[in-house]
């Protein structure tokens, strides 16, 4: 009988880890999915609704992402950690009254922040330019704040087992469905003539849509995990002492203390939209504009949220592929691999980064047609290009410092930078209207990312060895910017008679970037940006890049030296 238990007791463990392996994959594919789609939908979402309609999203979305995080962004990581311990220590019947607690506490939490949300809309919307066009966003996007909460404590609990499908599923729904959500009711309400405030308000009415949909699959993972509970509850050996209770009051401090720093640490991202909610339109008006084009203004400033999430996204999820392993060096005591790593990681993302921004700078004229149907604020996008370059860095540099121990930092950094931001907004806008506010953002950025450079180096000394390379990067971007001006114009010449200057654009543009990316990559590798031994250590693709180099006999010199 006691082999028989056991026996059954190492299966469910064993699946237990499988779980973990599978999820572990499956939460990173679930977050490229989701950063994918979150990139995409706000093209055709302004296409069916123009500028003004682009301000009502972005002007409400940024206020509701900050209330969500003060509300739920710790507690998922608090709450598995919580859930975790108690297992180890064989208490399920503790694991589910934390649980219990943090469900009423955080359903408590999200009702507040629900109730403070909707009835101080009106208010709100004044402060940010728009009682009419806001007010009905704000209170519709309120709604999500019931259930968001409850689900966070429901992934916690699925993270505490070590079961991360649940939470990637949830996601994937989640998304999927909001997304969905913004896109048929935008849709829907400009073509009954509802208008802009409608199309709005049911665009991040989306928010309360995705999140049902994702509680609903949850729960049906909560419906199986319940009998895999029991049955573990009932083989628990009677020798073992029963687990004092420990106080609602108890818990639910040392929740607070837990999550409260992880919830600061990323709310400050969040607050760089937040500031350009408030501070864009109304310093346009007060610099002379009417409300009216305060708001189209606004409106095209937004454009370049997604451009921006386009350039950097695949220079962010290579870097951050690398920084988990700064982590791992660090707690073996491999010093010299922690250098080598971090170096790696960052001069990845400088190198992804810079031809990304800058490319995105060139064809900004072009790509505004081709998305958004019209060149309004060409200018300010190539500004904001350059945001690509200076988030991806601060994101590398931000997951370093955390790996070697320095948690709070990249916070702290982020905060000045918003500060920095929220100043500069004050001073250029009304000099240069919404170009002004792409410049302060850019800056804010830089000043953020470059705290964090200065004390990367302060622990670690030098990490990009630009002297070395830093000449080739720069050849590589000149021949890129000649290969994408070269291609565009010629692709100009031959459209310049079609009668859809939108599709001219578009060809125009899109062959620029194939040019543009082929004659990066191919100078990068021929002028020895990267180190033989430096690409060997790339994930997935490094070895095969590796071996190119070999093939054609490019680089050879990197071969002989140690990188990092």
């Amino acid at each position: 009988m006691y082999t028989e238990v056991g026996l059954r007791k190492e299966n469910q463990m064993t699946r237990g880890k499988q779980s973990f392996m599978k999820g572990a994959a499956i939460l990173g594919v679930a977050a490229l999915f989701t950063k994918l789609l979150g990139a995409v939908y706000r093209v055709p979402y302004q296409n069916i609704t123009g500028n003004e309609g682009m301000f009502v999203y972005q002007q409400v979305y940024p206020l509701y992402s900050t209330l969500l995080i003060l509300a739920t962004a710790g507690f998922p990581i608090a709450i598995s950690k919580l859930v975790s311990e108690r297992l180890a220590r064989g208490d399920v019947v503790g694991a589910q009254r934390i649980f219990r607690v943090t469900a009423t506490a955080l359903s408590v939490t999200g009702l507040f922040f629900f109730l403070l949300l909707f009835m101080s809309a009106p208010v709100i919307a004044g402060w940010m330019g728009s009682r009419e066009l806001l007010t009905l966003p704000i209170q519709a996007v309120s709604f999500a704040l019931l259930i968001v909460p409850l689900m966070s404590v429901i992934r916690g609990y699925f993270q505490g087992h070590q079961n991360m499908t649940p939470t990637a599923a949830s996601q994937v729904a989640e998304q999927s469905v909001r997304v969905t959500t913004i896109l048929l009711l935008s849709w829907w309400f400009m073509s009954t003539g509802a208008g802009v405030v409608y199309a709005g308000a049911g665009a991040v009415f989306g928010a309360f849509t995705g999140a049902v949909a994702g509680l609903m699959l949850l729960l049906i993972y909560w419906g199986r995990n319940r009998r895999l509970e029991k049955e573990q509850a009932a083989e628990k050996p009677a020798s073992l002492s029963p687990q004092k209770e420990e106080s609602a009051w108890s818990i639910f401090k040392t929740l607070m203390a837990l999550s409260i720093p992880i919830s600061i640490g990323a709310l400050v991202l969040p607050l760089f939209s937040l500031v350009d909610s408030f501070t864009v339109a109304n310093l346009l008006e007060w610099a002379g504009f009417a409300t009216a084009a305060a708001i189209e203004g606004k409106g095209v400033y937004d454009r370049g949220q997604p451009l921006i999430q386009f350039a950097s996204f695949f220079a962010t999820a290579l870097s951050l592929s690398i920084v988990p392993a700064v982590a791992e060096a660090r707690i073996r005591g491999e010093e010299r691999k922690v250098r080598e790593r971090s170096s790696l990681a960052l001069r990845l993302t400088l190198l992804m980064g810079l031809p990304a921004s800058v490319g995105l700078a060139v064809v900004a004229g072009p790509t505004n047609v081709m998305l958004y149907k019209d060149d309004a604020g060409t200018a300010a996008l190539a500004i904001l290009a350059f945001t690509a370059l200076f988030s991806t860095l601060g994101m590398t540099s931000s997951g370093i410092l955390q790996g070697v121990g320095e948690v709070g930092l990249p916070a702290r950094n982020l905060l000045i930078g918003v500060g920095v931001k929220l100043g500069l907004n004050l001073l250029f806008i009304p000099l240069w209207d919404i170009r002004g506010a792409a410049l302060a953002t850019v800056i804010g950025y830089a000043v953020a990312t470059t705290l964090n450079l200065i004390a990367l180096r302060g622990k670690m000394g030098n990490l990009f060895h630009l002297r070395r390379t830093g000449f080739a990067m720069a050849v590589a971007t000149g021949l890129m910017v000649a290969a994408v001006v070269g291609t565009m114009k010629g692709a100009m010449g031959l459209t310049a008679e079609w009668e859809s200057a939108r599709l001219a654009m578009t060809v125009a543009s899109l062959s620029g970037v194939t040019a543009g990316a082929m004659v990066y990559g191919a100078a990068a590798l021929m002028l020895g940006v990267m180190e033989h031994r430096e690409l060997e250590r790339i994930p997935k693709i490094g070895a095969r890049l590796a071996g190119l180099l070999d093939q054609y006999g490019w680089n050879r010199k990197g071969r002989s030296r140690d990188a990092g």
